[in-house]
């Protein structure tokens, strides 16, 4: 029987994969480095061999979306908007990491903002157009997502600003009737 993962192994994977989406996001995959990035994690690059294998296993891991798709799209739809303020919100603060926004920045080669792209496209934007009831959703799809991707980027942008002060609470009050109209419209 194995033991659970101590709070040193996750936070030392946290680290390497927030190190990682960094690195992937403002360098092409050819001139990142595994030590590099272990540099910027502050492990060894051994570390990060024994917990993803190598750096296309690590890109391969960056450019999934499939874990965040689960959390940001697990809550019922008249309570969607605000669950995935919520968690974009937390994410940010509590593990400094963005579930979406890794899309925007990353540069990369064309068959690495490709794969990105790809993935982006069908394990978000299909997952929640099918949250939403089907193929003639993907406009709300696209337009809900492209709103989680503003939040995001503002964020990062004005890093003293409201979105960055004030507390989940009270920016989901503000956000999620918007963005719930786009979710569930009245008819």
């Amino acid at each position: 029987m194995t033991s659970p993962p101590d709070a040193t192994t996750s936070s030392s994977k946290l680290a390497i994969l927030r190190a990682a989406r960094i690195a992937f996001g403002r360098h092409p995959y050819n001139t990142v480095t595994l030590r590099d990035i272990a540099t910027a994690a502050g492990v060894s690059a051994p570390l990060i061999i024994k917990h993803f294998g190598g750096k296309e296993q690590l890109f391969d891991t960056v450019a999934d979306f499939g874990r965040a798709a689960t959390e940001l799209f697990d809550a019922p739809l008249d309570g969607l908007a605000d669950h995935m303020i919520r968690h974009v919100l937390i994410a940010r603060r509590e593990r400094s990491i963005d579930p979406l926004l890794r899309v925007v920045f990353a540069i990369g080669t064309a068959d690495e903002r490709t794969l990105l792209l790809t993935r982006f496209r069908t394990q978000i934007i299909d997952t929640l157009t099918e949250k939403l009831g089907g193929v003639t959703e993907r406009v709300r799809a696209e337009l809900i997502v492209g709103s989680l991707l503003g939040l995001g980027a503002m964020i990062s942008i004005d890093r003293e600003g409201p979105l960055t002060t004030l507390g989940v609470d009270e920016i989901a009050a503000v956000f999620a009737p918007g963005l719930q109209s786009l979710i569930t419209p009245a008819i």
